[in-house]
């Protein structure tokens, strides 16, 4: 059975030219057909909507105070003036609306078709996030985009699918006929169709204009009249005043010197290696000026620090590229300082026996990782412990193969803050305790010694994970994850995840889910046919009883629940000692509370409203004590069947 948030009427006819009109906090899309009837309004293009800014596709006023503070203004494609079709709302699986941000964007599938957009500060960038067909064996296609600058042509993009679209099951592949292997467990009916469970559609391209535009001034992007492409979906756009490149600090080295090509003809790996381990030997910092290198592989670094010009200036990239701290095992790497510059791969699949990340190894030892852009690595960050101390912030992550961050074992003293992602093939940000053991099945280390913990993940922002979870904690003790948003969770997660799995370790300590904001978060998992929570706690390899604080949280337009919590099969491990004090839950498709577990927990000041089922489900012995301040959720239902149908709801509107 499909989610009912998907059943919205169709647009107007494609070749209709389409207003959208601002009513409010929200966008209205009117058909035009009543122009037709003037001939002087049917000639000439409708004047266009004032822009409108968002924040995940929502009014920034309901995420006031919560993720990342970004250089960039954040306009919906279905919220401009456009010739095109908007697509949506949807929020089934394998459908270019759902994962779009918002859950609709405009399609654009005839030349000269466009959509303009009316900017509310001054640019002079642009970041489109979009998304074109396969080819029809795989491989993706190319071609243009124009863009106007106040209705004049000055520029064309290539955009690409050549690292989008994948298909069957995990690991996946990017061929449109792979078929899961005859022993792989999947609820449809065989033979599948092919080309099976397509996702993955969006990547973004950026563009320095080569000029400053001014609130009130337009910017369209339009498909030329020689298009060599059948279609094109613009999902988003931002715009940035990006700043001049930054210059190279006093005694610091340039890579250039060394040998590098700013150009990208030649390959920089040995002259990055080079400076770095002259600036480690000298105590000199290494710059990397203005410039597109070519760095094919990893540049170790170690008691360094590597700084650009600026993201949008400075860029390495190339097949297998990454900056990594040495291994643990080896003593990993210390002070390393890598800021301004860009990492931009060709990963075109799955492959999780590579280190293909933008960012590896050991960094720990007050190391920080700030003001990086990372695009098309496998993971953009994955860390392997044990190391203490590190800080990641003001970094952007997207078009990523797999997780956007990940600490992996044993890692502590870390935090990752005010860091943008978008368009992750995993879980958006994990903390991983992964519990190492020999082949024997004898535990490596101890239990504790694998567990992350002390770490802190805040003020981030992180949208549309096609696969698993907004922000994932798999074990460990004494974490928190305060203060971010998390938007359009795709395929099998929710936006805030707590869980005993994977092989992690016990939660132990105390973990803290603290004034996070979910959007539109939660999925129909098809192997379990029922719906995930927007925060969900999972007791798959054992009890979950360490303590859980959720404390301030809003839970806006989820899907199916809001706040979850399931077992393991065949083992019912139990999971307790949650505690929830304060949460805002408007809009869920189904139930405020969705309890598949034995256990227990507390509830106080915890107000729900816009339940498209009601109020809990309890399939299990789960004991609520109630702490008094709660409302709209305490109708209790039980073993209501089917799971798998969520209720449209009202818009949320003033949680905050």
């Amino acid at each position: 059975m499909s989610d009912q948030h998907s059943q919205h009427p169709r647009r107007p006819a494609r070749r209709r030219r389409i207003r959208a009109v601002v009513a409010g906090s929200f966008v209205v899309a009117l058909g035009a057909g009543t122009l037709g009837a003037h001939p002087a309004l049917a000639t000439a293009d409708p004047p266009g909507p004032a822009g409108v800014e968002t924040v995940a596709g929502l009014p920034p006023h309901l995420t006031a105070g919560r993720g990342a503070t970004v250089p960039f203004v954040e306009q919906e494609a279905e919220n401009a003036a456009t010739t095109g079709e908007i697509i949506g709302p949807d929020r089934n699986a394998y459908t270019l609306p759902s994962e779009a941000s918002g859950r609709r964007a405009v399609k654009l599938d005839a030349p000269g078709e466009w959509v303009e957009f009316t900017l509310t500060r001054d640019t002079n960038s642009l970041n489109v996030r979009y998304a074109v067909p396969d080819a029809e064996q795989g491989g993706g296609i190319t071609g243009p985009l124009d863009v106007y600058l106040n209705n004049q042509r000055r520029h064309t993009i290539t955009l690409t699918s050549e690292f989008s679209w994948l298909y069957s099951t995990y690991p996946f592949s990017n061929d449109p006929r792979a078929v899961p292997p005859d022993d792989w467990w999947i609820p449809e009916p065989r033979p599948v169709k092919t080309p099976f469970r397509p996702h993955h559609f969006y990547a973004e391209q950026r563009l320095l204009l080569g000029k400053t535009l001014h609130a009130g001034q337009k910017i369209k992007l339009k498909l030329p009249h020689d298009s060599t492409l059948p279609w094109a979906v613009i999902d988003l756009v931002d715009f940035e005043m990006v700043a001049k490149p930054k210059k190279m600090p006093r005694g610091a080295l340039s890579v250039i010197d060394f040998g590098a090509d700013p150009t990208g003809v030649r390959e920089s790996a040995d002259a990055f290696d080079a400076a770095v381990a002259a600036g480690r030997a000298s105590g000199r910092t290494v710059f990397i000026p203005q410039g597109t290198y070519q760095v094919n592989r990893h540049v170790v670094v170690d008691d360094v620090t590597v700084t650009g010009a600026g993201n949008w200036h400075s860029v390495v990239r190339g097949d297998g590229v990454g900056f990594y701290g040495k291994w643990a095992a080896d003593g990993g790497s210390h002070d390393v300082h890598l800021s301004d510059f860009a990492i931009i791969g060709n990963i075109r699949e799955r492959r999780d026996d590579l280190q293909v990340n933008g960012i590896g190894g050991a960094l720990g030892g007050g190391s920080t990782v700030e003001r990086l852009y990372i695009q098309r690595t496998k993971v953009g960050m994955w860390f392997d412990g044990p190391f203490h101390g590190l800080t990641v912030r003001d970094n952007m992550i997207v078009d990523q193969m797999a997780d956007g961050l990940n600490l992996r074992r044993g890692i502590s003293g870390v935090r990752v803050t005010n860091n943008f992602l978008r368009n992750l093939g995993d879980d958006g940000l994990a903390m991983w305790s992964h519990f190492v053991k020999n082949p024997d099945g004898t535990p490596e280390t101890s239990e504790e010694a694998d567990q992350d913990h002390d770490n802190v993940y805040d003020h981030n922002t992180v949208i549309a994970p096609v696969l698993a979870n907004g922000i994932a904690i798999y074990g460990g003790r004494d974490n928190v994850v305060s203060d971010n948003v998390v938007a359009e969770t795709v395929r099998e997660g929710g936006g805030l995840h707590a869980g005993y799995r994977h092989g992690s370790t016990r939660f132990s300590g105390t973990l803290t889910f603290a004034r996070n904001t979910t959007v539109r978060a939660g999925v129909l998992d098809l192997n379990w046919n029922f719906g995930v929570g927007a925060l969900w706690f999972y007791s798959l390899d054992g009890p979950m009883d360490a303590r859980i604080d959720v404390v301030d949280n809003s839970f806006l337009d989820s899907t199916y629940s809001a706040i979850m919590a399931v077992k393991g099969h065949p083992e019912a491990h139990s999971v307790s000692n949650i505690h929830v004090d304060g949460a805002c839950i408007d809009g869920a498709g189904t139930y405020a509370l969705q309890l598949q577990v034995a256990g227990a927990g507390s509830f106080t000041g915890v107000e729900a409203r816009n339940l498209g089922v009601g109020g809990t489900w309890r399939g299990d012995p789960f004991e609520i004590t109630d702490g008094g301040g709660n409302s709209g959720w305490q109708n209790d239902i039980r073993w209501n069947w089917p799971m798998d149908t969520a209720r449209p709801v009202a818009p949320p509107t003033n949680c905050a």
